[in-house]
């Protein structure tokens, strides 16, 4: 491009979307000035992908095809996986979402393993693993005739690297962590996220075997595997296992399950190798040291007229395939290795966003019988189009160098250009780019209230919704507040029946329409397809239950569950919050309680940036009464702040306020001068306060739980914006920012 920037702009690019393109793409100098506008980074991607087609043939006209590409991203018709928009054409130049990396039985693999993770982070992926080739905690080790620690204990090593790794990058690392069911350690493993304080940059997932579910079924037992030898190291029974995993994902959405004999069912390449992991939200099956190049079609564009507009489809799947193979030719891997497999196989992921908004432009109410008929019509055309377009490209290219021996080496089957062609991932922060409906997800809310920093209230309207609105003339300002704090529009009688049909949300799908709109797009598709199955609150550990079995006899390749305020820091909604009655270690008067002469307490050391700050937090016979700060460092500003936020805690709990509404208030207020990584990190004075009542209360024994009335949402860490569980992941819908990459 020379050194002029691209001068226009990108109709329908959103203030949401700038947002996220200057803070996580835009091309920055050393001091962190943005360098490129939107249509400079655009114009970036098209022509670097573009250039490949010249490997190939030198007479290709890379200009008009960067022009066709540069078009479809600009239209938002299709849009790739991040690391490409972020650094195609750039020094970087690593353009791969998801890898997965071997981890041996040896301390030399395994911490081979984690050096290369490190790598990968810094470049911007996210890894999978398979910990089920490590002996079990107890085990004997030869080398050193002692015993082995344990798959998750050296999980927690993966995990404290990349904590360190993220601290700098412009996308956060984020890891799968998947353990087979016959593994020794399996219990220990269903349970290593149960108090939601570590391996806080780990998704879990149990690989399930036909076998398991076969002794589910029968409630038998099943046999485990010592892997260190391969032999039978006893039994466990398959229903109470099976159970303890969903209970566990009641509690808290964790552990996720992948069918992995489905998976290598599938595998395209078994003489290579066998398929034991994913990537870190579970709809990218790899060998080990693959990587995969995503991206996503927007279904919302492919309507004309009412009808879609399989024409243009079309041509965008053989656009969006031709662009995806390219990616991997000009491809910067980050470990010899990686390029190896990767071009050996050559795996691209063509899936889709938008797909909520389909359904709304056509009429058609997201989990009706309807809805799912269309999902799989469309999935088919996108997938047999796609693997048409892989077979050109095998004509003028060749085929995947492992193609002798794989699945499609057959008598009269024409060779294929890619391993694999279709994938559905979630589409976090480019579905935001493309102000879109997020993968096959539903919408989440209409209209939503959201607190951003500055403590300001602002209620957020579907773009879609707000039209309609005004076109139909009902809508106003009240009105969307009143869906704000419902939740839903369903019942809102002023608004018409036939709107009201169509725009239904995530929690007014039954968990079974969830599993049966997975398999639809499952059934024509390559590789997984990533969807959360939404659960209310008040769903039953049974309910869960119902649909992991729902989803294997389905034919669904993995399951991801959450429901409603199962995990912490939930602090925004889709409707107002009643709060329960004060527990009763807690004054439920309104009136100054009087100080005693004596109490009880309990101190605790918080590490902050201006210090070690000690909370000393005393009770009388009601319950919490009063909470003292010393800082470390004697006298200054962080002393006198923490002091007075001590008076007022103890003033507010002599009065009645509960504790938890102290620690809402005070927990993530952030300082110029965090301290620590991680469970342990304080972003301040104010934040260690809250953290030393949360320590307490759980120590304590206090319920610290809020009744719901309606879904909640959480509040992004960096933007107050709104977070949506997809995937197995928490997406934020304002600034991009993504717990999983």
């Amino acid at each position: 491009m020379g050194k002029t920037k691209a001068k226009g702009a990108i109709p329908g690019l959103t203030k949401n979307a700038l947002t996220v393109l200057e803070k996580r793409y835009l091309k920055r100098d050393k001091e962190g000035r943005i360098l490129e506008t939107p249509v400079d980074m655009f114009r970036r991607v098209a022509e670097t992908i573009a250039s490949a087609d010249s490997s190939f043939d030198k007479k290709a006209d890379v200009a008009g095809l960067a022009d066709k590409f540069y078009a479809m991203m600009t239209n938002f018709e299709f849009l790739p996986n991040s690391p490409t928009l972020m650094n195609a054409g750039r020094e970087l130049g690593q353009l791969s979402a998801c890898f997965v990396l071997p981890v041996g039985d040896s301390m030399e693999e395994i911490f081979d393993a984690v050096k290369y993770t490190a790598l990968i982070h810094k470049s911007g992926g996210g890894t999978g693993f398979s910990f089920s080739r490590l002996r079990p905690a107890n085990d004997q080790v030869r080398s050193t005739s002692g015993i082995s620690s344990g798959p998750i204990s050296f999980m927690r090593v993966f995990d404290a690297a990349t904590e360190t790794i993220k601290q700098g990058g412009t996308r956060r690392g984020a890891n799968m962590g998947i353990l087979r069911v016959d593994h020794p350690d399996i219990m220990d493993f269903i349970m290593c996220k149960a108090d939601q304080r570590h391996l806080n940059n780990f998704n879990i997932s149990v690989g399930i075997t036909e076998a398991f579910m076969e002794a589910v079924e029968h409630d038998a037992d099943y046999t485990i595997f010592n892997p260190r030898s391969n032999e039978p190291a006893g039994s466990l029974n398959a229903r109470k296992v099976f159970s303890r995993i969903v209970k566990q994902a009641w509690e808290n959405g964790e552990p996720g399950i992948i069918f992995l004999d489905r998976l290598n069912k599938d595998n395209p390449t078994p003489h290579i190798g066998v398929i034991e992991s994913t990537n870190p939200c579970g709809e990218q099956p790899l060998l080990p040291y693959e990587s995969c190049n995503l991206g996503s079609i927007n279904l919302g564009k492919m309507v004309k007229n009412g009808a879609v507009d399989y024409d243009r489809l079309g041509e965008i799947v053989r656009l969006a395939v031709n662009f995806l193979d390219n990616v991997i030719e000009v491809n910067n891997y980050p470990l010899p290795q990686i390029s190896e497999m990767t071009r050996a196989n050559r795996k691209i992921g063509l899936g889709v966003m938008g797909w909520a908004d389909m359904l709304i432009l056509l009429g058609i109410p997201y989990g009706s019988p309807q809805s799912i008929a269309l999902g799989e019509k469309v999935m088919k055309f996108i997938n047999d189009e796609g693997h048409a377009a892989s077979r050109e490209l095998a004509r003028k290219r060749g085929a995947f160098p492992n193609f002798k021996g794989s699945s499609y080496d057959r008598p009269g089957e024409a060779p294929i250009r890619n391993a694999t062609v279709t994938t559905i991932a979630p589409t976090g922060t480019i579905s935001i780019i493309g102000n879109t409906s997020s993968g096959v997800e539903p919408l989440f809310a209409v209209s939503y209230v959201r607190q951003v920093l500055d403590k300001n209230i602002l209620v957020e309207v579907n773009p879609m919704f707000e039209q309609v609105a005004k076109e139909r003339g009902f809508y106003s300002e009240a009105l969307m507040q009143r869906i704000a704090e419902h939740g839903t529009v369903h019942d809102i009688m002023e608004i018409p029946e036939d709107v009201r049909r169509v725009f239904v949300t995530a929690h007014e799908i039954t968990p079974e329409e969830h599993i049966e709109m997975q398999a639809a797009f499952q059934k024509y598709t390559d590789n997984a397809v990533s969807k959360t199955v939404n659960f209310p609150n008040t769903a039953t550990i049974e309910d869960v239950e119902k649909v992991y079995r729902l989803a294997y006899q389905k034919d669904c390749k993995g399951v991801t569950i959450y429901r409603d305020g199962s995990r912490d820091e939930q602090v925004l909604s889709t409707g107002k919050k009643e709060e329960k009655a004060a527990p009763v270690h807690e004054d439920k008067s309104a009136v100054k309680r009087d100080r005693p002469k004596a109490l009880k307490g309990w101190t605790y050391q918080m590490q902050t940036g201006c210090g070690p700050l000690y909370v000393t937090i005393n009770e009388d016979k009601t319950g919490l009464f009063e909470l003292f700060t010393t800082m470390g460092k004697a006298g200054g500003c962080a002393a006198s702040q923490s002091e007075a936020i001590g008076r007022m805690v103890s003033l507010a709990w002599r009065s009645g306020v509960q504790a938890r509404q102290v620690v809402k208030q005070l927990l993530g207020i952030s300082c110029h001068c965090p301290s620590g990584f991680g469970d342990n990190r304080v972003l301040s004075c104010a934040d260690a306060v809250a953290k030393a009542i949360q320590a307490h209360m759980v120590a304590s024994g206090y319920d610290t739980n809020l009744e719901q009335a309606a879904p909640e949402r959480g509040a992004c860490p960096e933007c107050g914006g709104v977070v949506e569980h997809e995937g197995g992941c928490a997406v934020c819908r304002v600034c991009g920012y993504s717990e999983c990459a």
